[in-house]
Parts: structure tokens; sequence; C-alpha cells
């Protein structure tokens, strides 16, 4: 088991169109979602962007995920909870095509662990 690269980092809106507006004006590209989206993620690279809208009364408590590709997604898992690490979810695969589960870190920063299925 490896930690092998940094997927996506997601970051939240108030303002999806504005959000939008301003990365595809920096020249990222869209491939999933939209200014009227509530989820919308940029290529970078082999990474990606990702854009989550968020109510405009809401204080940014959540800053977003880091997302983290591994090896072996249910041996990290497994290894989280041996250590009595707690994550917020069990793997799963998702439709987006990847196996991921979710883990908050100690200052509350939220962080996924990933592959992708075709893998």
């Amino acid at each position: 088991m490896t930690i092998e690269c940094i997927s996506a980092i997601t970051l939240a809106t108030h303002d999806m169109s504005r959000a939008v507006r301003f990365y595809r004006t920096l020249g990222f590209e869209v491939i999933y979602g939209s200014e009227e989206a509530s989820f919308t993620s940029f290529q970078v690279g082999t990474g990606y962007l990702n854009l989550i809208a968020q109510p405009a009364g809401r204080q940014w408590s959540w800053w977003g995920r880091v997302i983290f590709y591994v090896s072996d997604v249910d041996a990290l898992y497994q290894h989280a909870v041996a250590c009595e690490l707690d994550p917020d979810t069990t793997p799963e695969d998702a439709e987006w095509g990847e196996r991921y589960f979710h883990l908050t870190d100690p200052d509350g920063h939220e962080i996924s662990f990933a592959k992708p299925l075709s893998n």
C-alpha cells in the first residue's frame, strides 16, 4: 500500500456561476457540471479542481476536501480503522468511477482516499 498522488481538490463556493466563470477565464476546462450545477469539475493536468456549492449563510467551517489516490483503498481503510482513526465513511464504489472513503483529520479537514475502478 502506497500513497500515490493527489487526485483532486474540492473548494466550497457561495456562487457557482461566478466561480465557474472565474476558473474558465483562467483557462480551466469544465469536464463535469456547469454554472447551474451544485458540483463542477475542471481538468487540471492529470488531476481535478472541483467546486461544490454551499448556501449563502454557511460559514467556512468546512473548507473543502483533498483527494489522494492510493494503490489499495480497502487496505488503507483497514489500516485507519486498526489505528483507531475513525473514518467518516466505509469504502464504496462511486458512480463517477472511483472506490473511495472519507476521513477527517485532527484539524477538521476532510480528506478522501480513492482509486479509479478501471485500474
